[in-house]
């Protein structure tokens, strides 16, 4: 169940780093710190992502849908 809600809130904080940098973006102001550093989060948190989805499925801490036929 830990594993399921790390992946929740690792979802959660890409939306939010997403919205981070359209606000950012919108703004256009060059004190504040550049779009790119929200982008690259966003970059390596999917990347994560996939990285513990691979080992949770290989472990057997989640399982995929069996087949319907």
């Amino acid at each position: 169940m830990l594993f399921k809600i790390v992946i929740v809130a690792m979802l959660a904080f890409m939306v939010y780093n997403l919205f981070s940098a359209l606000l950012l973006m919108n703004k256009n102001d060059p004190n504040k710190p550049s779009m790119s550093k929200y982008i690259g989060r966003r970059l390596m948190l999917s990347v994560a992502m996939v990285v513990l989805l691979v080992i949770g499925l290989l472990t057997g801490l989640i399982t995929p849908n069996p087949r319907p036929y």
